[in-house]
């Protein structure tokens, strides 16, 4: 393929996988394309022989070894390909979008490779929509849209800014762009800290709006506003580690309901649920009677453990139906927040409070 523009100098051996089973023959075995990779990525073949063993011994696929890489699944072919990939003792490592297959055990065997590639010097050019990924193994970031470099900085910054682009539309996308373009700070609306109690925090971005939201149809209730509030209850998405804030939403009942429950749930870009609470299953929280016409002021109390990101709210409200407990309304993604200051210390998604102490043994 030839550049539209530009030139890149490199010094050192380049090895790349851009795209799964790529530079694979799907007719050879996985023993034939070893060879016949390596060779295209620059090895001879006495020095693939060298590897040899280190490959198989990565790639863990056993007898499919001498099988047509065709009868591979997504994951095996990862395995081999990246085990070739990184025993061609690249200078320069490219990934684009592969290691996004695999079973877990799998690929964290292989960021452990690349943690161990990177602190022996090798350059890694990572390409990819998990954000994650990026926070974990990169150590500086371009944000491309549209072709566009929009911003280069700490992968934290990048990373928080491309979930508010993913999450922008019409205007307002327009705008935010032109600003990451020009090298602006996106404004936003801080919290007065002379109107906060010690144990307050927060601050509101209102362009930090989800754009998947799925609301499920209402079965005699319509749920209203789900939001975030600090202590002082004003309204905030942009949050601080170490601190509570409530998750508020109204229910409308258009009909009279019976044990009626409250639900929330708090999960990762990805979907990975975290945390949430329901009142379903504890008689004492439920409510046992609401008349139709009537509303409900709903308020979940939480605090905030989690590292820098974005995370997304899903709520809900059920009721006994003839006997039957039953959703009246519920939706997906209703609210979302970031989390913009944590403890430096932690590491993970989630700050479990981990404190440490030490002394001297005789």
């Amino acid at each position: 393929m030839q550049a539209t523009a530009g030139e890149v100098n490199v010094s050192g051996r380049v090895a790349a996988l851009l795209e799964l089973g790529s530079g694979f023959n799907p007719e050879f075995t996985g023993r034939e394309n070893i060879y016949f990779n390596a060779a295209l990525l620059g090895l001879s073949t006495e020095e693939i022989d060298a590897r040899f063993d280190d490959i198989i011994a990565f790639a863990n696929i056993g007898e499919f070894l001498e099988r047509p890489v065709k009868t591979y699944s997504s994951g095996m072919m990862l395995r081999l390909a990246f085990s070739v990939v990184i025993n061609t003792d690249p200078d320069v490592l490219i990934i684009d979008e592969a290691l996004a297959v695999g079973d877990d055990a799998f690929q964290r065997k292989c960021h452990a490779r690349l943690r161990q590639l990177q602190a022996n010097g090798v350059t890694l050019l990572f390409v990819s929509h998990s954000a994650g990924q990026v926070i974990e193994l990169c150590d500086r970031a371009i944000l491309l849209d549209r072709g566009e470099v929009l911003m280069e900085g700490k992968p934290k910054e990048v990373v928080h800014n491309y979930h508010k682009l993913l999450h922008m539309e019409g205007d307002d996308r327009q705008v935010f762009r032109a600003q990451l373009l020009c090298g602006q700070t996106p404004q936003i609306e801080a919290v007065a800290e002379s109107q906060q109690p010690s144990d307050d925090s927060g601050a509101f971005d209102s362009a930090l709006t989800p754009t998947s939201t799925v609301w499920y149809q209402s079965n005699g209730a319509f749920i209203e506003e789900p939001h975030v509030r600090n202590l002082n209850n004003q309204r905030v998405n942009l949050l601080e580690a170490g601190h509570s804030y409530d998750y508020c939403f109204k229910v409308h009942f258009d009909r009279e309901a019976f044990e009626v429950g409250f639900g929330m749930l708090i999960k990762t870009v990805s979907g990975v649920e975290l945390s949430g609470a329901t009142t379903t299953k504890n008689h004492q929280k439920r409510i046992p009677y609401v008349s139709a016409g009537q509303t409900v002021e709903v308020r979940f109390r939480f605090k905030c453990q989690l590292r820098n990101g974005t995370y997304f709210m899903n709520c809900g409200c059920s009721a006994l139906v003839n006997g039957e407990r039953k959703f009246l309304h519920r939706g997906v993604d209703s609210a979302m927040f970031s989390v913009v200051q944590e403890n430096p210390d932690a590491t993970g998604v989630v700050d479990l409070g981990i404190e440490l102490h030490t002394e001297l043994a005789s």
